[in-house]
């Protein structure tokens, strides 16, 4: 038997059962990735972006100066304080303050590493100033949205939209919302196919092929086969080419093109897509054996 918890990690990503997930572990010598692919590749598993997201809490926060814009998350042990005024308060002095800090989050850290310590006595959890990432624009708007707000430009998801252009603000506000609302809801990995992480793609391109081959058609076949789903796969995870979530008969590519014709070329130079815990694995305690500890 398998490590359960690499059971059952790789069960709650794929969907598969108990058995099928030891035999994938077995076969792969514990490899995850190879474990996850193996049961793609065996028909088993159909969900290729399914990530195993685990949620942690705390809150991710945005801050936008002109043509720069920043997006953070700072962690903390439950929600309750993330909904604590003196947390929100923190969360956004550190957005603000890290427009100068660009991607550099170690520096960040170091820079409020007092405060944070201060701040854990104040509030009486460990809070950790997780991620930050950053925009800028030469000519244009940067736009935000944030869903499941918990305060003013704080919540569960933050998104930054950059946008190239010189129409009038206001056209670029509403159309940087509209596309900030749909990374939020359709999560693209990335911008354009040229941006698509190549090492994703191999992974992608090799299941996918050992998928058509196992369907027993000529190589001929499979070729036109892998090109049209490579092709699918692009558009669930690349934001040009995913359909707009407001009208699923355009793309994001013609949303922009269309846009550029009545009010002069437009173009999204970046995007920044943050989901609270995204990554972040949380203790699990084992509900019996608290009790049992409790009435010890």
């Amino acid at each position: 038997m398998a490590d359960l918890s690499l059971i059952k990690k790789l069960r709650e990503i794929t969907g598969c059962g108990i058995s099928d997930c030891n035999k994938a572990l077995a076969e792969n010598g514990d490899d995850f990735e190879k474990s996850v692919d193996w049961l793609r590749k065996k028909g088993l598993a159909s969900a290729a972006k399914k990530t195993g997201r685990v949620t942690s809490e705390g809150a991710v926060a945005v801050f936008i100066a002109g043509n720069k814009a920043a997006v953070v998350e700072v962690n903390s042990e439950t929600d309750f304080v993330a909904r604590n005024q003196k947390f929100q308060d923190f969360v956004t002095q550190v957005a603000q303050e890290s427009i100068a800090y660009g991607d550099d989050i170690a520096k960040l850290q170091a820079a409020k590493d007092e405060e944070v310590k201060t701040q854990i006595g104040v509030i009486g959890e460990n809070i950790n100033i997780r991620r930050l990432a950053s925009l800028t624009v030469a000519s244009g708007l940067i736009v935000s949205y944030i869903h499941n707000a918990i305060a003013q430009n704080m919540g569960k998801i933050a998104v930054l939209v950059a946008l190239e252009s010189a129409a009038a603000k206001e056209k670029l506000e509403e159309l940087g919302r509209q596309i900030a609302m749909h990374i939020a809801a359709a999560k693209p990995e990335a911008l354009s196919v040229a941006a698509v992480d190549p090492t994703k793609l191999f992974r992608e391109t090799e299941v996918l092929k050992d998928q058509a081959r196992a369907s027993g058609k000529p190589e001929s076949i499979i070729d036109k086969m892998i090109e049209g789903r490579i092709r699918k796969y692009y558009e669930e995870v690349v934001l040009l080419e995913q359909l707009f979530v407001m009208d699923d008969k355009i793309k994001i590519k013609d949303l922009l093109a269309n846009f550029s014709k009545e009010n002069g070329e437009t173009k999204i130079s970046g995007f920044k897509l943050f989901i609270l815990g995204e990554g972040v694995e949380k203790k699990e305690n084992d509900f019996a054996a608290e009790v049992a500890s409790m009435t010890r």
